[in-house]
């Protein structure tokens, strides 16, 4: 299980985490004016985590977003979480919170039935999303219609317990998000290992598709879901000459050398240790922490002990400094 600390991080100018600490002899001085206000929020806190019913910011100064409510002319944080500011508009993202969607976002699921013409996907969200058949690529290319035969062949694309690898295409009446595998670079996911952690963490980049050096690749899902592998040469041909689907909907994992198995190991545990200390990822992140990983020539479980967890982010948080 996956615990979280606040650890001070570095702000940047896309994201914004503050927090305030009161003092006891001058909690009587919670009245500020509207400069104090805007110095607290770009200056931010010791700490970047806020605690249910902790006082935030003057109502007048502020409107109150998702997360806080207003008591005594004051927004007050209703769930642990970061706090965040748009213009006037103060919110708390909540650490444990089911993930969000949005059309265009791409998400690491696990298939959790078989329905006629359609599979049910756990995709960290509030309900499981929904890949129809008529939105994965099909044998015979992309374009054709789906067949009854295919109906019948569902369980040879997708079976529960695959992983997969989508984007997010629509949402029906209900709220259930509606996924499509209409790419090369989507589809089922095999040669790797799966780690969870909070959506929260996994910041809107160019590309969610990240290589290492090292030979591992990497899809960081906008849902939590990341999906650590064996590294794979991109096809030439993207177009439906290109597409295999016994390569792309096969269950049999490639052979590993032990080298690229302790890349993939060491990566997940920095994972690991970056979502415990509650550190926001990308790839530049990402780089720099295994670079620092193999300069110590310690094993990859040796990244999971306490001590050398807290020299690896602290390392990182010097750098963004």
């Amino acid at each position: 299980m996956i615990s979280f600390t606040s650890y001070p991080l570095q702000l940047d100018d896309e994201s914004f985490y503050g927090s305030r600490q009161h003092h006891p002899d001058a909690a009587e001085d919670i009245d500020m004016d509207l400069d104090d206000e805007q110095e607290l929020f770009e200056a931010g806190g010791s700490k970047n985590l806020t605690y249910p019913g902790e006082p935030l910011t003057s109502s007048h100064a502020y409107m109150r977003g998702h997360g806080t409510y207003v008591n005594d002319e004051e927004v007050i944080a209703s769930v642990a979480g970061t706090i965040e500011r748009v213009n006037k508009l103060v919110t708390v993202r909540a650490i444990r919170t089911r993930y969000n969607p949005e059309v265009g976002d791409l998400v690491v699921g696990r298939i959790t039935e078989v329905q006629p013409r359609r599979w049910k996907v756990d995709a960290n969200s509030r309900q499981d999303a929904v890949l129809m058949l008529s939105s994965v690529n099909l044998p015979g290319g992309v374009q054709r219609r789906k067949l009854e035969s295919d109906e019948l062949q569902m369980r040879n694309f997708f079976e529960e317990g695959d992983l997969l690898v989508a984007e997010v295409q629509a949402f029906f009446s209900d709220g259930a998000m509606s996924l499509h595998t209409r790419s090369l670079k989507y589809g089922k996911l095999r040669n790797g290992q799966l780690v969870t952690i909070p959506p929260i963490l996994v910041r809107r980049l160019k590309s969610h598709f990240i290589t290492l050096p090292c030979g591992v690749d990497l899809i960081l899902g906008l849902n939590g879901y990341i999906w650590v592998s064996k590294h794979v040469k991109e096809s030439d041909q993207e177009g439906e000459e290109g597409f295999d689907a016994e390569a792309v909907y096969s269950n049999q994992n490639d052979r590993i050398d032990e080298l690229t198995r302790v890349a993939i190991s060491r990566v997940t545990n920095i994972i690991r240790v970056l979502a415990s200390h509650f550190v926001p990822l990308t790839d530049t992140l990402l780089l720099e922490a295994y670079e620092w990983a193999v300069d110590q020539e310690d094993g990859a479980k040796d990244l999971l002990q306490d001590d050398v967890g807290d020299l690896l982010v602290a390392m990182i948080t010097t750098r963004r400094q």
